[in-house]
C-alpha cells in the first residue's frame, strides 16, 4: 500500500488580518503528481511554503514524510524532498556546475550526480560559465536540476516551464514521468495548462484560499458536466436524424459534421454512430484541463470537493 508523503487537514494560513488558506484538505501519495491550479494570489506559493516547513499553519495540521514540517525531526526528512520556486535566483559569479555542486553537497549528494543532471536539463555546454551569462531559460533549467538532486520523494514545483522552450518543456515532463514512476509524489502549480493534463494524477482548483474543486480529471469532467465535441466523417444528416442526434449537430462542412453532445449522452451516441457502415472518421473530444479551471473559477458559489485528493 502506498505511504502518505503528505497530508493537510483543514489548514488555514493568516498574514495578519488577510486569510491566504482557509480549511485546505490534501492527502498526496507516493508516486502520485497533483496539478496544483489557480489565479495569482489563490493560496497556491503559501501552500508549498506550509508544506516546506517554511512557516507554521495558523490552524489546522500537516505532516510530510511523516513529520510536522516545523519539528527537529523534520531536517533530516528535508533531504528528500525537491523545491523550484517560481524565481530562482543563485549566486552570479559561481559557474552552473559550481552552484550545483554547493547544492548537492548540501544535501550530501555524490558530485559525480552534477555532470549528469546539467546534461538531462541541456547545460553540459555551458556549465563551466558563469551564472551571470545565463538567460533566463538558462537559469530555470538550473534550478530544475538542483530540484532534481538525489532521489528526492517528494518534488514541490512552482511554475517549473517559465521560460522553458518546448523542447526542454517536453523533457521536464519526461523527467517528472521518471520521478513519479520511481514512486516520487509531485505538487506542479503551473499557469501554462496546455500538456500539463497526461503527466498529473489529479488536481485540485483554488480560489481565494479555498479549494473550488479537486480529484481526477475524470471525476471532474463527469461533475461539471461539460459538453463532449464529436466529429465524424461519412455520416449524412438524414442518417443523425435517424438516430435522433441532429439536434446536437453544431457544424458541418462536406462530409464532416461535428455535434456537441452532454458527458452522460457518450457511450450512447457511440454505440449510434459506431453502427453505421458509412463511418470513415470518429473523434471524441473532451472537456480540456483549462475548460475545466474557466467552469469551476465562474462557479459563483463553493463547489464541493469531489475526493480529500487522497
Amino acid at each position: 500500500m502506498s505511504k502518505n508523503i503528505v497530508k493537510l487537514s483543514q489548514l488555514h494560513k493568516s498574514f495578519g488580518s488577510v486569510s491566504a488558506l482557509n480549511g485546505i484538505d490534501l492527502t498526496l501519495k507516493e508516486g502520485e503528481v497533483l496539478g496544483l491550479f489557480g489565479h495569482n494570489g489563490a493560496g497556491k506559493s503559501t501552500l508549498m511554503k506550509l508544506i516546506l516547513g517554511l512557516f507554521s499553519p495558523t490552524a489546522g495540521s500537516i505532516e510530510v514524510l511523516g513529520h510536522d514540517p516545523m519539528s527537529p525531526a523534520a531536517a533530516k526528512a528535508r533531504q528528500q524532498i525537491g523545491y523550484l520556486p517560481e524565481n530562482v535566483s543563485f549566486y552570479d559569479q559561481l559557474s552552473g556546475k559550481e552552484v550545483l555542486t554547493y547544492f548537492a553537497r548540501l544535501k550530501q549528494i555524490e558530485d559525480s550526480r552534477v555532470a549528469q543532471l546539467l546534461e538531462q536539463v541541456g547545460l553540459s555546454d555551458a556549465m563551466n560559465r558563469k551564472v551571470k551569462t545565463y538567460s533566463k531559460g538558462m537559469r530555470q533549467r538550473l534550478g530544475l536540476a538542483q530540484a532534481m538532486l538525489g532521489s528526492p520523494k517528494l518534488l514541490l514545483l512552482d511554475e517549473p516551464t517559465v521560460g522553458l522552450d518546448p523542447i526542454a518543456t517536453h523533457e521536464f515532463y519526461r523527467s517528472v514521468d521518471k520521478l513519479k514512476q520511481q514512486g516520487c509524489a509531485v505538487i506542479l502549480c503551473s499557469h501554462v495548462l496546455p500538456g500539463v493534463e497526461r503527466h498529473i494524477s489529479k488536481l485540485m482548483i483554488v480560489s481565494d484560499g479555498k479549494t473550488l474543486a479537486a480529484g481526477t480529471l475524470d471525476e471532474l469532467r463527469t461533475h461539471a458536466n461539460l459538453p463532449i465535441m464529436v466529429k465524424t466523417s461519412g455520416i449524412s444528416t438524414v442518417q443523425f436524424e435517424q438516430l435522433d442526434l441532429v439536434q446536437w449537430i453544431t457544424a458541418k462542412e462536406g462530409e464532416r459534421i461535428d455535434l456537441s453532445i452532454q458527458h452522460h449522452m457518450q457511450r450512447a451516441v457511440l454505440n449510434k454512430i459506431a453502427s453505421l457502415e458509412s463511418l470513415s472518421h470518429f473523434e471524441m473530444i473532451h472537456a480540456s484541463l483549462e475548460d475545466l479551471y474557466l467552469h469551476y473559477l465562474k462557479q459563483p458559489h463553493h463547489v464541493p470537493v469531489l475526493e480529500q485528493v487522497s
